[in-house]
């Protein structure tokens, strides 16, 4: 019964000062709206890592070439070209469990098609490609190995490039011009979307491998080899047959260092996911950081109410109010404030989370987590920082409250 009229007390207070209960509340939506929109965006940034990461294949291995050591320098992946076509053969003949093998090459050109062009990658591959990056086609065909072996000009392209230079016309069966040649496109690849860096996976131009080594590009290596291992049991039994094949291959002396560099994408997917975590997690404390502030807001707020509230408190003990039931009262209006500005916060945090997806072009994930943890966070701060007010007016001596003025 008394926790019931402390509540109904508590309650008439703050709707009797609409303005400073607005104001002392507003620290509080703030910080939780603050805290589960950034913990949404750090969210969606690991959900879109892991999910582009994933569209490579969960058994992926990635040969490239570098990590020689030159001249006392070691070069990065791709520094240094070291690895061929023959070298892909290889690995897919010679090595156990393993599903598909592409080689790689890649070059920005000038797409032409009639008045219209387009800047784009060029990426020379063999047909294993469309299984290893579950390319689907929007119409058209892939190309096939005898285009491959004969070096035929065909091109398959994306759905950014189509619409850039065919607009809502099927380019099936039309002629574009990269660098001087003429090709044929026989394929449209079905749209992708973007990466989780943000690049559009749609503007791609595919062509056969040995067309793009010998009639565009003029160069005998490949700049990766993407492996698809038949199973992520054994994904490091592949990985060290193919770091043991190529040694021998490339006739590299025992204690000299690899010309190539072998990535496994489920180990990149752990370090990235356990990266993206840490963006999360700091994206969550700079926006907790205002919830403190909130908090403070409202232990100033209180002990300002307090004061105002002197000859009130002193009136009250006088009829007999105990110790306690003074400070609950106040505790009661400063968790109240807490509630409602977290229940407030909830709300717009879930909403400003879903503009920033819609139009932001840029996917969140709001966290059932982080709405407990922040609501849970905003009710302890207004406890906590209610706590002071709340003990200095239980303190009040009633004499000296009654003569205040």
């Amino acid at each position: 019964m008394l926790f019931t009229e402390l509540l109904k007390m508590a309650g008439l207070s703050l709707v009797s000062n609409k303005l400073r209960t607005a104001l002392t509340m507003l620290g509080i939506i703030i910080g939780v709206c603050a805290v589960i929109a950034m913990v949404s965006v750090g969210m969606g940034v690991r959900k879109n890592v892991v999910d582009s990461i994933s569209r490579l294949g969960s058994n992926m291995l990635v040969v490239m070439s570098g990590s020689s050591n030159r001249t006392g320098v070691r070069g990065g992946a791709g520094s240094v070209q070291t690895l061929t076509y023959d070298d892909a053969q290889a690995i897919k003949s010679r090595i156990k469990n393993i599903d598909y093998v592409s080689p790689v090459v890649q070059g920005t050109y000038q797409i032409v098609y009639g008045h219209e062009n387009w800047s784009t990658t060029v990426s020379g591959v063999i047909p294993e490609y469309a299984q290893i990056q579950s390319l689907t086609m929007q119409s058209g065909i892939f190309f096939t190995e005898h285009d491959v072996d004969v070096r035929n000009r065909v091109a398959v392209i994306g759905t950014t490039v189509a619409t850039n230079l065919f607009g809502t016309v099927n380019p099936v069966g039309k002629k574009i011009r990269i660098g001087t040649n003429p090709y044929t496109i026989i394929g449209l690849i079905a749209s992708k979307g973007s990466s989780s860096g943000g690049q559009d996976q749609d503007d791609t131009v595919l062509i056969p491998l040995t067309t793009a080594q010998e009639r565009l590009m003029g160069i005998t290596y490949v700049r990766s080899v993407n492996v698809q291992v038949s199973s992520s049991e054994k994904m490091d039994e592949v990985q060290a047959n193919i770091e043991t094949l190529l040694r021998q291959r490339h006739r590299i002396r025992q204690g000299s260092d690899d010309d190539f560099n072998v990535r496994n994408l489920t180990s990149l997917m752990e370090t990235m996911s356990e990266t993206t975590t840490m963006i999360t997690l700091l994206l969550g404390s700079i926006a907790g950081i205002s919830l403190l502030v909130g908090g403070i807001g409202i232990m100033n707020i209180m002990m300002v109410s307090v004061t105002e509230r002197t000859r009130e408190i002193g009136i009250r003990k006088a009829i007999g109010a105990t110790y306690n039931s003074i400070m609950l009262q106040f505790l009661i209006e400063s968790t109240l404030i807490s509630l409602l500005g977290g229940i407030i916060g909830i709300v717009l945090g879930i909403g400003l989370a879903q503009a920033i997806s819609k139009f932001g072009n840029f996917t969140t994930v709001v966290s059932s987590l982080s709405i407990i943890v922040s609501f849970g966070f905003s009710l302890f701060v207004g406890i906590f920082f209610g706590m002071l007010p709340a003990r200095k007016a239980a303190r009040l001596d009633p004499i000296d409250a009654l003569r205040y003025e």
